[in-house]
């Protein structure tokens, strides 16, 4: 139902069932590699371009999610998911492969959470018993679009990000309450902010104040105060977005303290390896959400948490004229099966 302006509380509570989590070499070098369900040890898995072993990392993280769920592809009514490549090419041609009635998305980096919140929607009003929902990128194609391919070997400002390989499906079903499982409890919609950055190098700040809007949004929307999750975790704003929008949180009256606000991409690689100010990518949040967070969640480590996926609305054909990067968030809280806030 709403609640406020631009949130939906779940009563119904959504579970999540499954999930299954892909990725390349380079994430199977980073912090998070126990997390994933398969990792590639070349970026490209046994195909001729990037754009085709992004779809196979689609294509695994579904079949994973489902054998996991000892569901069978039949018995899914709706896939929710996107991509960053142009129209979503990546994700349709998975779609055609598994030949599951298909809704796709276009949020950006935003797009996994974008995905859970619609799906969990539809699963809370009884439009469906099994839905996927997802997210993915891929390091070289994702680069050579809206940057420079990878080959080029172009010199990166420290504000800069490294696109995830990696895809991260969930499947929504509705409650059991015999299990103990994460359900999704809320979700936030964000509106687009464009504060003017133009810069396709500074994404984590041209993101960051839609994240703060979003957040701020949700604790007014559900009269909720900060301390009510164990973790507010964007999706990728890296070091300077995730500072920034910290910042503008704290200014508004909300206060987080340090170790409850954390970041996907400031999660998923280790010190050392050369990401400059973090990671990015619709499959950072994905990856990390479907992957590590829900681990630690059934481990007991968080009992509920609100995660907070940004995107950056640009294109190839928008920044070549000249516009600026519009900016969106959405939210989705998710807590363990048993817990009542």
């Amino acid at each position: 139902m709403l609640k406020g302006h631009q949130s939906w509380v779940f009563p119904n509570r959504p579970m999540i069932l499954s999930t299954g989590v892909s990725g390349g070499p380079f994430e199977g070098n980073g912090n998070l590699v126990k997390d994933f369900d398969i990792i590639h040890e070349d970026l490209w898995m046994g195909n001729k371009t990037y754009e085709k072993a992004h779809r196979v990392l689609i294509e695994e993280a579904i079949k994973t999610a489902l054998t996991k769920g000892k569901v069978e592809k039949e018995q899914v009514q709706f896939l929710f998911a996107g991509d960053l490549i142009n129209q979503i090419t990546p994700t349709s041609f998975a779609a055609r492969t598994m030949k599951v009635p298909y809704f796709g998305l276009f949020g950006a980096c935003s797009t996994s959470i974008e995905g859970l919140a619609l799906a969990s929607f539809v699963v809370n009003h009884g439009g469906a018993k099994y839905v996927l929902t997802g997210a993915s990128s891929h390091n070289a194609a994702v680069e050579k679009q809206f940057r420079y391919p990878t080959e080029y070997g172009g010199q990166k400002p420290p504000t800069a990000q490294w696109t995830v390989t990696g895809a991260g499906i969930a499947l929504i079903t509705p409650n059991d309450s015999s299990r103990n499982l994460p359900v999704t409890i809320s979700a936030t919609i964000g509106k687009v902010i464009d504060m003017g950055l133009t810069d396709p190098f500074n994404m984590g700040g041209a993101m960051a104040p839609a994240a703060a809007d979003t957040i701020m949004a949700h604790f007014r929307d559900l009269q909720l105060e900060p301390s009510y999750y164990d973790l507010i975790i964007t999706g990728d704003l890296g070091r300077i977005g995730h500072d920034t929008a910290f910042e503008l949180i704290n200014k508004s009256g909300l206060q987080l303290e340090r170790k409850q606000f954390q970041d996907c991409g400031l999660l998923i690689y280790k010190k050392d390896q050369p990401v400059q100010a973090g990671a990015s990518g619709a499959g950072c949040s994905a990856t990390v959400l479907y992957g590590h967070l829900l681990n630690e969640m059934k481990k007991g480590t968080y009992k509920r948490i609100l995660v907070v996926a940004t995107g950056a609305l640009l294109s190839p054909l928008s920044f070549q004229q000249n516009e600026t990067i519009p900016c969106i968030a959405h939210a989705v809280a998710i807590e363990m099966n048993g817990e009542m806030g």
